[in-house]
């Protein structure tokens, strides 16, 4: 999955895709494709949406199959998956912006799963409730000292078969445009085969949902953030692109941004059609 326009990760996904960033000197989505070509997993499925034409180059190089998400910036990752549900059989669904170290696609999985990572303290994610055999028996949001969705997930043939006809049915709803394919599953928990717990340590699953998240997995960030903008503010500001941080969107209408941040302590205001910058 590749369609998000990821907004919380300004101003450089204004610039490029998430899943197209270089990451300790790769690019994200080639090195997810590669640990999948490893693990003998050739055909894969790229389903893209937002600056969709940046992806093509990727259909020569790893000879990856393009599917083109028109709805992306309307609706939720079930538009996605609606899109594919002909390649769900046994099948794993990805992120396109995760970054695994060791390849976590190694083996051959006999019953779906959901990757998993474990919070101490408290968390808003998709937190799980598990019986002793450790099969997902119930999801909630939010929770503390609690195992929670993160990275891939892998489907089963028959899981893929129940879901396909459960999500076609339920993606007639507009509400359900709006949501993830996760609230489908949750919603339909107990209508489907069991999926397993699969866990992970800390470090095996990494995703940035900011810059500054960024910065401190892949330290090359902090010197050279790698975007136009923040250099165009940098020498505006007669400072190091280290000294910006806390970026924070306020509006993007068309292809005008505007996004906050914090140099010294200071917060400011960056309007990218007019090309100013204001103190906030």
């Amino acid at each position: 999955m590749a369609a998000g326009a990821s907004s919380r990760f300004v101003p450089l996904s204004a610039e490029v895709p998430k899943g197209l960033l270089e990451v300790k000197g790769e690019i994200l989505i080639e090195r997810q494709i590669r640990q999948l070509q490893e693990a003998g997993i050739i055909d894969i499925t790229l389903v893209v949406g937002y600056k969709a034409e940046m992806f093509e180059y990727l259909k020569e190089k790893f000879g990856v199959e393009i599917v083109l998400n028109e709805d992306y910036y309307r609706y939720n990752n079930t538009s996605s998956l609606v899109r594919v549900l002909d390649k769900l059989s046994n099948t794993y669904i990805c992120s396109s912006d995760n970054y695994f170290p060791s390849n976590v696609f190694q083996g051959n999985p006999k019953q779906s799963y959901y990757s998993t990572l474990y919070s101490v303290g408290d968390t808003g994610e998709y937190c799980l409730t598990i019986d002793h055999e450790d099969n997902i028996t119930s999801v909630h949001v939010g929770g503390r000292g609690a195992w929670y969705m993160v990275g891939h997930a892998y489907l089963s043939e028959d899981f893929s078969s129940k879901f396909k006809e459960i999500l076609l049915q339920e993606y007639k709803k507009p509400e359900t445009k709006l949501q993830y394919w996760e609230d489908v599953y949750i919603k339909f928990i107990h209508e489907l085969p069991m999926m397993k717990i699969h866990r992970y340590n800390v470090g095996d699953i990494n995703e940035f949902d900011s810059i500054d998240e960024l910065r401190r997995f892949d330290e090359s960030y902090i010197s050279d953030t790698r975007s136009s903008i923040l250099k165009y503010i940098a020498l505006e500001l007669k400072c190091s692109e280290s000294s910006l941080s806390n970026f924070s969107k306020i509006s993007k209408t068309g292809n005008n941004l505007s996004f906050s941040f914090l140099k010294d302590n200071i917060k400011y205001l960056y309007d990218d059609y007019s090309k100013q910058i204001c103190l906030l």
